[in-house]
């Protein structure tokens, strides 16, 4: 069975529970996106949101009449 799990790695026990969890690579895979690089299902890459909000605030100012 396999568990997924959240852990607030900004706290003294998160990081505690991480480095030990570390431990044990043969039978813990961690999926950190920032890591692997693969965007989670409904989420945008920087890359993504910068065009996107670009259109957007393209399409802000062309209906106010700034462009």
């Amino acid at each position: 069975m396999i568990h997924t799990v959240k852990i607030d790695d900004k706290t003294p026990t998160g990081k505690r529970l991480i480095n030990e969890l570390r431990k044990h690579h043969k039978i813990v895979e961690f999926e950190n996106p920032a890591e692997t690089g693969v965007v989670p299902e409904g989420y945008m890459t920087s890359e993504e949101f910068r065009i996107e909000s670009r259109k957007d605030l393209d399409e802000l100012c062309r209906k106010h009449g700034l462009l």
